[in-house]
């Protein structure tokens, strides 16, 4: 990543994130006039919501984009209301909801395709925790976030066989020809309750 970002950079956005779904609730927009700086210069970037409906927390959206086609914090706006709304995995989040749901945002390096001689070189070159990944083949692709091994306590052949997986392709398909695998990081932001204090993760 060309920079870095503060607790302060990445407060914000995390409560950016919120106060657009509050705004989508109320058919209004979240103001963005006092974005730090740092905040508009493009970046790949994912909100991931996680309701405490049940005990332990589980995944309640996710969305994001994997490449910097956007300034930031423009990003984060849009991305957390789709994380809301428009995650086919889940039905729209309902007002109600949000008082129990913790907002991660994830800012991303550009990804960087892995080059290695034999497919089989791959999991010695995915760091656990600290590489998210992304598998293409063809039309079809799929991304991790580097957070989701270690909450699921995957190591790097299984990080790299459920990627495929999310890709909609065969769990071994990182081992055959034509399939591209490319990683990346991120710095992660995350509520320790919902609406209450920011840290950092990663």
């Amino acid at each position: 990543m060309a920079f870095d970002l503060t607790l302060k950079d990445g407060t914000y956005l995390v409560k950016l994130a919120r106060r657009s779904i509050e705004a989508k609730f109320n058919e209004g927009e979240a103001d963005i006039s006092d974005a730090p700086e740092v905040t508009k210069q493009k970046c790949g970037v994912f909100v991931t919501l996680n309701s405490l409906k049940n005990k332990g927390g589980t995944l309640r959206g996710c969305i994001g984009y994997p490449t910097p086609v956007q300034p930031l914090l423009e990003a984060v706006r849009e991305v957390a209301q789709a994380a809301a709304f428009e995650d086919p995995r889940f039905p729209e989040l309902r007002r109600s909801e949000l008082p129990i749901t913790i907002i991660e945002v994830s800012v991303l390096t550009p990804p960087e395709i892995i080059k290695v001689v034999k497919p089989d070189q791959y999991p010695s070159m995915v760091r656990i925790g600290i590489d998210g990944l992304i598998v293409k083949k063809g039309f079809q692709s799929g991304l991790l976030l580097p957070q989701v091994a270690p909450e699921w306590g995957w190591g790097p052949e299984e990080l790299l066989s459920q990627c495929c997986v999310k890709a909609g392709l065969p769990p071994d398909s990182w081992l055959l020809k034509g399939t591209e695998i490319s990683r990346f990081q991120a710095i992660i932001f995350t509520e320790t309750l919902p609406g209450g204090d920011v840290v950092r993760e990663g």
